[in-house]
């Protein structure tokens, strides 16, 4: 089921009344299409999870609408939007069995709509199996580790077959090798039930991983959605260019002159566009976007050399980098010399990205290699 917010805004009165009031949400205007995974992105306090929140009814809209199809539930109550809700944590019921808190849902439903006890565990039990637990449901949450805690609460909110599948940063809790195999298991049980899927989280990583479509948020605005490779290559503006990426974007003050695009003395592409005339700019270069050369035409000051196995991080400096230290992760095979003290680049030109010194917007400026 699509899922419609028509420029939706949601407003928090100041606290303890003083101030200037809050504005969560601010003008969010997009269609979640069917069947996909959204993931929705940002920084902590940019309004993720209140735009989660207005989508299943625990939080209503300043002004604006939300409509699942064709039906406008703004005012619908959360139990008549046909959503499944995940939190961060969990919220098992202790007390109860794995079978017990998969079921409670049907269990809980209105008397005309309420399953027969032999259909409800049938349905428990295919859920359970989809999520990989089938073994576990005579288990108390105690007695369950973090992501089959986490595999419960899906099973849970599967369980009613929403149309729409809400899941509120729900790998925070777990460690690193858990957040992977979970958020696989995410993306492969929203591949077979082809449920429409709103994923929260600040972790860029996590979204650009399993996600269809990003929507990139700030302080309460969407500044940019798409497909994660499509987002990663040609941000809208700086802040999405420095949001997205591990390690880091890295950023330089630079400058257009006669048709060559300068860091420093050095120039490092040839440019061409309307926008490409003679001005000082910003220039974003991707830490994979750097092959080391003796003939480069960026020269940085080399400092560590980082081993991470099939690749290393070569850590240098520069004087126009906006960054402490500049991060290139190359071939091992690759590795410049650590005893020159320094490290010549040929830039890669796709993997660069221009931006205006004022706006902080993409410049539409062609690149090529000198």
């Amino acid at each position: 089921m699509k899922v419609v917010l028509d420029h939706v805004t949601k407003i928090f009165p100041p606290i303890k009344g003083k101030g200037p009031d809050v504005v969560a949400v601010d003008d969010f205007d997009y269609e979640i299409p069917d069947g996909k995974l959204i993931g929705l992105l940002g920084p902590s306090g940019c309004g993720k999870s209140t735009t989660l929140y207005m989508i299943c009814g625990l939080e209503s809209p300043t002004k604006g609408r939300i409509l699942f199809g064709d039906d406008d539930v703004t005012n619908l109550p959360t139990e008549n939007r046909g959503i499944g809700l995940v939190f961060q944590n969990y919220a098992l019921y202790p007390h109860m069995t794995v079978l017990e808190n998969i079921i409670f849902p049907l269990q809980n439903a209105p008397k005309k709509n309420r399953l027969k006890k032999e259909e409800m565990l049938k349905k428990a039990e295919e859920v359970a199996k989809l999520v990989q637990i089938d073994g576990l449901m005579e288990r108390k949450p105690s007695e369950l580790s973090g992501g089959q805690q986490q595999r419960v609460a899906i099973a849970r909110a599967l369980v009613k077959t929403p149309n729409v599948l809400l899941l509120d940063e729900p790998l925070s809790n777990l460690d690193a090798r858990l957040r992977l195999q979970t958020r696989e298991e995410i993306r492969r049980i929203q591949r077979e039930t082809g449920i429409t899927t709103i994923f929260v989280t600040h972790d860029q990583e996590e979204a650009m991983s399993i996600s269809d479509i990003i929507v990139v948020m700030k302080k309460g605005r969407m500044y940019q959605y798409g497909k994660p490779q499509d987002v990663y290559d040609l941000p809208v503006n700086l802040f999405v260019a420095q949001f997205l990426g591990t390690p880091p974007i890295n950023v330089f003050d630079g400058r257009i002159e006669k048709g060559l695009l300068y860091i420093g003395d050095e120039a490092v592409l040839k440019v061409a566009g309307d926008e490409a005339y003679d001005r000082e700019v910003i220039i974003g270069v991707r830490p994979e976007g750097c092959n080391p050369s003796p003939d480069g035409n960026l020269t940085c000051k080399l400092l560590n050399i980082e081993v991470m196995g099939r690749d290393v991080s070569v850590v240098s400096s520069h004087d126009k980098s906006r960054n402490e230290t500049i991060r290139n992760i190359i071939d091992a095979d690759e590795a410049p010399d650590a005893s020159k003290g320094y490290v010549k680049y040929i830039l890669k030109p796709h993997k660069v990205n221009v931006f205006d010194i004022e706006s902080e917007k993409r410049l539409e400026i062609e690149k090529s290699n000198l």
